[in-house]
């Protein structure tokens, strides 16, 4: 599976909507329809624990692509498209300081990793209980993520956050077309060569 940064073109193109193991992703579907509208290819990536909580088969029907989860082997041949842009919704706090650390030990975290070298344009929707959110680590992911050009939806302006075990207290009000609207009029994108797979 590879990455392809888009180069001018206002066509959307290829979504890869990447998905933490949360409650939320429960409802991911909205997002695949709503990006699905706006004319975008859609292909649904998960973490492990994210896969838990979808319905693989659902989402396989709605997109038309395999929901992967796993590194591919050596050999294997690509199953997905080349991403035009990314959005990891749900992202939880494990993802979020991983992906911060440039940790690669799933194959989320791999695709945004290589994300970043090629200029992908990608948003991150955080979501955890108000507990959680007070680790100063989240807070210093964060910021790096929005130094990189990563674009950010966080905040008790963007979605509150319920106690623990109370993190589908506000599911309705998961902010899903404001992060497709983060991906579709990015502010910059920059142009690549073709990369390598990525698992």
């Amino acid at each position: 599976m590879g990455l392809r940064v888009i180069t001018g073109n206002p066509s959307p193109g290829v979504l890869y909507i990447l998905v933490c193991g949360s409650p939320i992703a429960r409802d991911v579907g909205i997002l695949v329809g709503l990006a699905q509208q706006e004319g975008w290819d859609v292909c649904v990536i998960t973490t492990p624990d994210g896969r838990k909580f979808v319905d693989v088969a659902a989402l396989q029907a709605q997109t038309g692509h395999p929901v992967r989860t796993y590194y591919k082997s050596p050999g294997d041949p690509d199953m997905l498209p080349e991403a035009d842009a990314m959005i990891v919704a749900p992202a939880t706090v494990n993802t979020v300081n991983k992906w911060a650390a440039g940790i690669t030990d799933t194959l989320v975290l791999g695709l945004l990793v290589e994300g970043y070298g090629y200029g992908v344009p990608t948003a991150v929707v955080p979501y955890t209980n108000k507990v959680m959110a007070l680790h100063p680590a989240l807070h210093e992911s964060l910021a790096k993520l929005r130094d990189w050009g990563v674009h950010v939806l966080y905040g008790e302006d963007v979605c509150r956050l319920g106690g623990p075990g109370q993190t589908d207290r506000y599911r309705g009000q998961f902010p899903w077309r404001r992060a497709l609207q983060a991906v579709s009029n990015p502010v910059t994108m920059s142009s690549r060569v073709e990369p390598g797979a990525v698992g």
